[in-house]
């Protein structure tokens, strides 16, 4: 089994000062070091560690690199062993680019099952890092990996309804979730998107999002630009 100091000294070597300074400029965390070490590199020294998730969730949270690693060995368990491990990842997302990397596969299998997690990390606040931002994220970001499908728009009508859009990447989340029941699923995205249910900066923002995409036609770009509302200042 590796230890935390031979994984740093791993780490360190991938490591180019470069993509550190541009990662800390992106990723504008301030919680976590950034070594500076490349996805793919660091997605085969997942691969090298595959099973080894219990040794590292014991490592300090102190890099972003070694987050990364334990939630890519989180996210090659087996169903029932990451479901058990799934509060200890949450609480590890601490910026954008861990959430939106972390995208177990195991979950496309039990989707009904995962559905009261995504409920649960849905009401993230108080007591999670920065009142739940990038908890509430995860669960935005895992409907639109796995689930924009016709039979659980209701379920994803019902999160973006109550994701409480108190944050800059709750409200992004939803609104590329929103952007992708617009490109699939257009009528009930639309009917959805022109509803009270709907806040009006996701609104905005999946507007944007979908009026981008080259799967919508510029007929529907033109129906979806008319939705839009100036924000209450």
């Amino acid at each position: 089994m590796v230890t935390y100091e031979e994984l740093l000294g791993e780490l360190k070597a991938l490591s180019e000062s470069d993509f550190a300074v541009f990662q800390r400029r992106i990723i504008n965390d301030g919680k976590l070091k950034i070594l500076g070490v490349r996805t793919p590199a660091m997605r085969k020294l997942a691969k090298k560690y595959k099973g080894q998730y219990e040794t590292f969730s014991h490592f300090p949270n102190e890099y972003y690199e070694v987050a990364f690693l334990k939630l890519s060995l989180a996210a090659l368990l087996p169903y029932e062993q990451f479901t058990g491990a799934c509060d200890d990842c949450v609480e590890l997302l601490t910026d954008w680019a861990l959430c939106d990397c972390f995208s177990p596969a195991c979950i496309s299998k039990r989707r009904d099952d995962f559905v009261p997690f995504i409920k649960k990390y849905l009401k993230a606040g108080e007591g999670y890092y920065n009142g739940g931002e990038f908890a509430r994220r995860f669960s935005l970001t895992t409907l639109l990996s796995f689930y924009v499908e016709e039979r659980y728009l209701p379920l994803i009508f019902e999160c973006i309804a109550e994701c409480n859009p108190d944050k800059y990447y709750v409200v992004m989340g939803a609104a590329w979730l929103l952007a992708e029941v617009l490109i699939k699923h257009y009528e009930a995205g639309f009917e959805f998107l022109n509803s009270t249910m709907c806040d009006i900066n996701i609104k905005n923002k999946a507007i944007s999002k979908a009026c981008d995409s080259f799967r919508v036609s510029d007929e529907r770009k033109a129906e979806l630009r008319a939705l839009r509302v100036k924000p209450k200042s």
